[in-house]
């Protein structure tokens, strides 16, 4: 099916037509039309043209007004002010629009005219390390992209740039050769999903305590341990063995997270800072070759005159160090080098936080030096931090960074709290409680940070995430599950069907109108990369639909064309609630 325009870009089209008709010298002059709280829209655009010609803007306004039939589109349309344009739509054009949208399995959503390949490098976590409340935010955002992004019609490669390479390793992997049964099962696998993941976590986590408390006390261990990151980057079969056995394990665990928060990654989208090991040496040579990069007191530097530090000296991006090891700096180039030149791609995503802003536009800029990236092409997407009640980085009350897998354990036990307190009746088994509880408790920590702005910080309050009131996730999933009952509880043979020639109640108007906003929501949030856009669209749209049911009857209407009409907003509510929450990665229960 083609896309629908919505309701706006059709009276744009008109508007924009009729200046062109009034002022030729004016054709292709934007109207700025936008909702109004004094018509369904109001277009602004004919002071600034109105300016730019040295004319009256009451005057344009007038003859554009003149030149707009009122019809199936346009009921009214009045110059208001020093010039603005008060459009108030007919109830007919809004009930067919929906009904075109309706009959389209993308809503009538169109697809990105000039699709392309876009790399979203997102989730990050450490191997052979917990993931803790800091890699949320990533995780969450980078995953709400890729769902978005590939839904608008892009092809999305989806990268987790793990750390898997470093000093860390040869202690890790010199304490296996050593002590060859610490990443044993004990009595086999311990199930699947997030048992697993505890196993393999717990494992993980006695390896690096043992072999820690080795290295610190046992020179000649770390002496050991040291010459064994020389043997694991030269390649060393049975080193790269038992590393390898290290990053299994992990992505047992990193899987079982995953698998806990419903995000896309799997284990084809993880790509260490190893894959690109072999790159590191030819890059690093022909940064120097090409003059981007200079020797400085032995390591490989890349300078810039607007970084410098607080002596005044410049700051360099380091590509290898003076003792021959290459950093993240390294790394990243090599994935940028890949990412352009093996994926194609025409976009690169780092969804990584606001502290790292530095050190990729650092990157980038040598990257672009370097002829390996087009301008415009590579964005970093800043996020900020996570915080407790008491307005501080969030915490363990003993101080500890907070493990994630605990904190989706607390989400959930609270959210069944809810599901038990509206399932009064004892409608829904053990087995359904737990998994509307899930739903309700992951969905609750994920639109927590989804409905907020990237950059900023937010406080994690589970208390309030789980509210059935106010900006929360079980809000909108309350209100999908409501509308569901309705539905379910229309008398047989009574369908939902628009009827275009009804009048429509003020609440049914917002609703509408509001409704027909969803494609243009979706093209807003591609275009800047910030979820919490759509996050903000599906509360009003929940909001509406509130209003719209406090104050029009649907099944007691009272005449059949009413009751059907009515059915049909409250299907696509329910519809639009369930695409755009998918979009988020957020599950939306029928019944709650």
């Amino acid at each position: 099916m083609s896309p629908v325009p919505s309701l706006a870009a059709t009276v744009h089209q008109r508007l924009a037509d009729a200046l062109a008709v009034a002022r030729p010298e004016a054709a292709g002059a934007d109207p700025l039309l936008r909702p109004s709280d004094r018509a369904d829209l109001q277009a602004n655009g004919m002071l600034a043209l109105a300016k730019r010609l040295k004319g009256n803007p009451r005057e344009l306004a007038a003859e554009v007004v003149s030149g707009i039939e009122a019809g199936d589109l346009i009921k009214e349309i009045e110059v208001s002010g020093p010039g603005f344009l008060n459009i108030t739509l007919t109830d007919r054009a809004i009930l067919a629009t929906l009904a075109a949208r309706a009959d389209d399995e993308r809503l009538g959503v169109p697809t990105a005219e000039t699709p392309g390949t876009v790399v979203i490098d997102y989730s990050q976590p450490n191997v052979a390390k917990e993931m803790h409340v800091g890699h949320l935010r990533s995780t969450v955002i980078g995953d709400a992209l890729a769902r978005i992004l590939t839904f608008r019609g892009d092809t999305v490669v989806r990268r987790n740039h793990v750390g898997d390479w470093g000093t860390q390793f040869g202690m890790l992997v010199q304490y296996l050769i050593e002590h060859p049964h610490e990443l044993d099962h004990e009595g086999g696998e311990a199930g699947e999903g997030g048992k697993a993941g505890e196993a393999a976590m717990s494992r993980l986590n006695r390896l690096y305590r043992d072999s820690r408390t080795l290295f610190d006390s046992d020179e000649a261990f770390k002496e050991r341990a040291r010459g064994r990151v020389v043997e694991l980057q030269g390649g060393d079969a049975e080193t790269l063995a038992l590393w390898q056995r290290i990053v299994d394990e992990s992505k047992i665990y990193f899987n079982a997270v995953y698998d806990r928060l419903d995000v896309l990654l799997t284990d084809e989208d993880l790509v260490g800072e190893s894959a690109y090991n072999d790159d590191l040496t030819p890059l690093s040579e022909e940064l120097e070759r090409s003059g981007v990069a200079v020797r400085s007191a032995g390591a490989l530097c890349v300078f810039f005159d607007d970084v410098r530090g607080a002596d005044g000296e410049r700051v360099p991006l380091i590509v290898r160090k003076a003792d021959g090891s290459f950093g993240y700096a390294a790394t990243d180039l090599a994935a940028i080098r890949d990412r352009m030149g093996t994926l194609g791609a025409d976009s690169v995503l780092y969804v990584v936080d606001a502290r790292q802003a530095l050190h990729f536009r650092m990157v980038f800029e040598t990257a672009r030096r370097a002829g390996w990236l087009p301008e415009g092409v590579a964005h970093h997407l800043p996020f900020g931090t996570v915080l407790g009640t008491d307005g501080k980085p969030f915490k363990t009350r003993s101080g500890d960074v907070v493990r994630l897998m605990d904190l989706l354990d607390e989400a959930v036990a609270r959210a069944a709290e809810v599901v038990r307190e509206k399932d009064r009746d004892g409608r829904l088994s053990e087995a359904e409680i737990a998994e509307r509880a899930e739903q309700v408790g992951i969905g609750a920590v994920k639109y927590a940070d989804l409905s907020t702005s990237r950059a900023r910080d937010y406080v994690f309050d589970l208390d309030r995430m789980v509210s059935l009131s106010g900006d929360t996730s079980v809000y909108l999933q309350y209100a999908y599950a409501r509308i569901q009952s309705i539905l379910r509880r229309a008398p047989e043979g009574t369908r939902a069907a628009a009827h275009p020639e009804l009048p429509l109640a003020p609440a049914e108007r917002a609703l509408g109108l509001h409704l027909d906003a969803f494609a243009a929501t979706l093209d807003g949030v591609a275009e800047t990369y910030e979820p919490h856009k759509l996050a903000a669209y599906l509360y009003a749209l929940a909001t509406h639909y509130s209003a719209f049911y406090e104050t029009c009857p649907v099944l007691a209407a009272g005449d059949e064309a009413t009751v059907a009409n009515r059915l049909f907003l409250c299907e696509l509510t329910a519809r639009t609630l369930r695409l755009g929450m998918s979009l988020l990665g957020i599950h939306t229960p029928d019944r709650l």
